[in-house]
């Protein structure tokens, strides 16, 4: 291991780098490199560390200051504070695609850990990134700490992680917190698309009653993304389809102002162009967002494009019901990014994933345990989470309509309701 020190106004940072094996079942075989930051207050030497499992899958930790991300500054009371890069993603041997343009040829190609591989070798080293995984390299970071139990912060895929955590290495963990993340557990993947379909046909509707003008402005930008007519800055034409997955941000506390103001701009310009790029959820910055998304919710079973299969009819015919975390096929040959990674996104769908979840080893789990469950979460069904919640027999529950699905990234009282029930303070 490795370390350096770097000083923030009012917060000491110390990065730290270990090796870990990419499979860990085989730890002689390829390694790759984790990183990890800890985020210590001026007094805060002697606190326990809590870990920050972020949502996903395929994005890096946030990049702490004293009041960014917003519970940081409230976590930093009573912990230090590790934010964990999860495979493939920050510096942690980075999976990601380089585009090259030339004239008017352009071309793709994966980078990071599986780079210069065959496709099926490229799709082997994916599978190597998932939950189960993440926690192993948890493991080794605590362990290069010091800390015989550390707690966990698990947001949306973060609390999927923790759920594998909670499953396989209790004896580890403090305590739990997890925000939107109680993952369906023995469910078929198909179920979870379907409710979630659902959902989003719900807020899809809520949102034209609330703009009532919109619903005919999207079905007239579908009928020109059909036509070809909607590019984003970099040439990419946005299909009808893609132009759906838009309603990912009715999800978000925010999300539906967000989108009607899109909607205002003029689909020819510049700005329109600029805030449509910003708002598709899946894309080449973080491209394991895209390529394993399906996967984080696989306990067990092949996903096989299970969103596209499961679409509702009624979807299908009405292009004003928009998708939420919807991931279709298209988007890898409509991404120029995502492009690079097509053939292997066909392999990690037909592939046969490991269990995650173990019903037996959950209730035998002895931690405390505080979640947040959003009654209108449109990406974690609550009736789900609440079938899962009840597996854990420390499981304090704090169900609540008052927030979407980025409730603790919105208001710091969220993580301090759940510190709360975690730690007794509270019980309701």
């Amino acid at each position: 291991m490795r370390t350096t020190t770097e000083q923030l106004p009012g917060l000491t940072l110390t990065n730290l780098w270990l090796d870990a094996p990419l499979d860990h079942s085989r730890p002689d075989g390829e390694t790759i490199e984790i990183f990890a930051r800890v985020a210590t207050s001026e007094d805060g030497a002697n606190k326990p560390y809590l870990v920050f499992l972020q949502g996903g899958p395929g994005f890096e930790a946030p990049r702490p200051t004293l009041d960014t991300p917003p519970w940081v500054g409230r976590l930093l009371r009573e912990y230090q504070v590790v934010m964990l890069d999860q495979r493939g993603t920050g510096r942690s041997t980075p999976v990601g695609v380089q585009v090259r343009r030339n004239g008017n040829q352009i071309g793709t190609e994966v980078t990071g850990g599986p780079a210069g591989r065959s496709v099926a070798d490229q799709a082997e080293y994916l599978t190597h990134l998932r939950a189960d995984e993440i926690v192993n390299d948890a493991e080794r970071v605590r362990e290069a700490l010091g800390a015989k139990t550390w707690t966990v912060l698990g947001q949306s895929f973060g609390g999927f992680t923790t759920l594998h955590y909670l499953s396989t290495h209790p004896e580890s963990l403090a305590g739990a917190v997890i925000t939107g993340g109680l993952s369906a557990v023995g469910r078929p993947i198909d179920d979870i698309y379907a409710a979630t379909w659902q959902i989003m046909i719900d807020k899809s509707e809520a949102y034209y009653r609330r703009f009532p003008s919109d619903r005919e402005r999207v079905r007239e930008l579908s009928r020109l993304c059909a036509a070809g007519e909607v590019t984003l800055g970099n040439g990419d034409v946005v299909s009808a389809a893609r132009f759906r997955t838009v309603g990912q941000k009715l999800g978000m506390q925010g999300g539906a102002e967000t989108l009607h103001y899109l909607l205002g701009l003029d689909h020819r310009s510049a700005a329109f162009a600029h805030d449509l790029a910003g708002l598709l959820p899946f894309e080449g910055r973080n491209p394991l967002y895209a390529v394993l998304h399906e996967s984080s919710y696989a306990d067990g079973v092949v996903t096989g494009w299970s969103a596209d299969r499961t679409m509702p009819d009624r979807v299908r015919e009405d292009v004003t019901l928009l998708g939420g975390e919807h991931l279709h096929r298209s988007v890898f040959t409509e991404d120029t990014a995502l492009a690079a990674f097509g053939e292997v996104a066909d392999v990690i769908a037909d592939h046969q994933w490991n269990q995650l979840y173990f019903p037996e080893r959950l209730a035998q789990a002895d931690v405390p345990v505080a979640a947040s469950v959003y009654y209108a979460d449109a990406f974690v069904p609550h009736e789900f989470s609440m079938e899962t919640a009840a597996l854990l027999p420390g499981c304090r529950t704090w169900v609540t309509s008052a927030y979407e699905h980025n409730g603790l990234r919105v208001d710091n009282a969220v993580i301090d309701h759940l510190l709360g029930l975690l730690k007794g303070r509270r019980w309701l």
